[in-house]
């Protein structure tokens, strides 16, 4: 009995673990293509001339807080300032 009591066991742990898998999978799918459809906006920006660099940049600008770029934008002048850049 304990023998099929494990084989139960395995099986079902088998069929859970499929299961998981399946979703990543699935997620993984879902995840390029909307990679895919990203490039395809930046590259209609890029076709009506918007610096795409640029747009980058400000999309990794908007998901930091206001205080942290705040900073750093102090520490760069200062950097610049010191080095005769401004």
């Amino acid at each position: 009995m304990s023998d099929q009591i494990s084989d139960t066991t395995y099986r079902v742990t088998a069929d859970e673990l499929r299961q998981f898998i399946e979703r990543i999978e699935r997620l993984d799918a879902e995840k390029k293509d909307l990679a895919e459809q990203q490039k395809e906006v930046m590259a209609e920006a890029k076709g009506r001339g918007y610096d795409t660099k640029i747009m980058r940049k400000v999309i990794a600008l908007r998901k930091r807080d206001k205080d942290d770029i705040d900073e750093e934008e102090a520490v760069l002048e200062m950097y610049k300032e010191a080095l005769g850049m401004v």
